[in-house]
């Protein structure tokens, strides 16, 4: 269960991968979910991806500080520029603060 999100900066990537190394992405993936986790201020992250490619991953952070800290993070801005020549047709990213949340669960 997630825990409110209220006033939280939320960092949403949406992106486009095409289908090159797969399984390096993969790697990648999980070793930058681990390296976020272990972050000053992350709260948390929310992702999906459909069959072509299209993927949603909003990540949350207790401030912009913190955000911005984990953008410029030296193995994250690696495996950026490794996304951007080799797994990303495309992507955009949105930054903006929580204003209200809400959580429903079927009983």
């Amino acid at each position: 269960m997630h825990d409110d999100r209220t006033g939280q900066t939320a960092v949403i990537f949406v992106s486009f991968r095409n289908d090159a190394d797969a399984i390096g992405y993969g790697t990648a993936a999980a070793a930058m979910d681990a390296l976020a986790a272990g972050q000053p201020g992350y709260r948390g992250v929310d992702t999906a991806r459909d069959e072509g490619g299209t993927g949603i991953t909003v990540s949350y952070w207790a401030d912009d500080a913190a955000a911005i800290a984990w953008r410029d993070h030296p193995d994250h801005a690696a495996i950026r520029e490794r996304g951007r020549s080799l797994w990303y047709d495309s992507y955009s990213v949105a930054v903006t603060q929580v204003q209200r949340a809400y959580r429903w669960t079927r009983p």
